[in-house]
């Protein structure tokens, strides 16, 4: 097994993006294909070692883009600067996500007919909302993800099976943002799943969270199961 991993741009309207691509060069293809949507902070080291992860299990993964090429915030405020607008205009930021499939699913290796997204913490909200606007993915699955739904997706069905990966005492998506989701799921005629871990917060699967006093904090029980249950979960909606 020899993982290989490469830049690739892409384009929405007048910005370019930029997205890390990894997958296994002695699998035999075309592999299915994982969308890797990231935190607020812009695509970093985290989703780039998601995507060789996911390489090493068969996959092509990429780790998408979603603010532009060479942009990222590195404090609280730069995020949240970042992360704000696209959160206001939801149907730029699906725009922006399907680009990003697109992407996936035009690589020489890659069956664009298996393809499935997952996400953490924004980009829980941005795989949510990949499968609200009809993106041509099987599955999504989010990581610690924020639920609130977007304006402009109400009374559409959702086809792609949908898994929830969340700790109960997350502060950013507490119990009733849960019940939420799962009353607009099921009105979508959705497959979907909400794994819940108790006494667990917010970035659980990240190693470098580390702030309990504002309910952010590393796991690694939750981590590890949750890692489990995307393997079960993508191993199932992309056979």
């Amino acid at each position: 097994m020899a993982i290989q991993t490469r830049l690739v741009e892409y384009h929405h309207e007048d910005a370019t993006f930029e997205a890390y691509l990894a997958w296994d060069d002695s699998a035999p293809g075309p592999r299915p294909g994982v969308a890797i949507a990231h935190a607020w902070g812009g695509r970093s080291a985290f989703e780039e070692d998601k995507a060789r992860e996911l390489a090493a299990l068969g996959y092509v993964a990429v780790a998408l883009d979603v603010y532009g090429k060479g942009v990222r915030g590195s404090s609280v405020e730069e995020n949240q600067a970042l992360m704000a607008p696209l959160i206001e205009d939801r149907a730029l930021l699906q725009a922006r996500l399907r680009a990003g499939v697109d992407c996936l699913a035009g690589q020489d290796r890659v069956d664009a007919g298996r393809l499935a997204a997952i996400g953490y913490c924004f980009g829980g909200l941005c795989v949510l909302d990949l499968a609200r606007c009809g993106a041509p993915v099987r599955s999504v699955c989010s990581f610690h993800g924020l639920f609130m739904p977007p304006d402009n997706t109400a009374g559409r069905r959702i086809d792609a099976s949908v898994l929830c990966l969340h700790g109960y005492d997350d502060p950013m998506a507490q119990p009733d943002s849960v019940l939420a989701l799962a009353s607009e799921m099921t009105a979508a005629g959705a497959d979907w799943q909400v794994h819940a871990y108790g006494n667990t917060v917010h970035a659980f699967s990240n190693p470098a969270a580390d702030d309990p006093e504002s309910g952010v904090l590393y796991s690694e029980v939750a981590d590890r199961r949750s890692w489990q249950a995307m393997r079960n979960f993508l191993e199932e909606t992309l056979a």
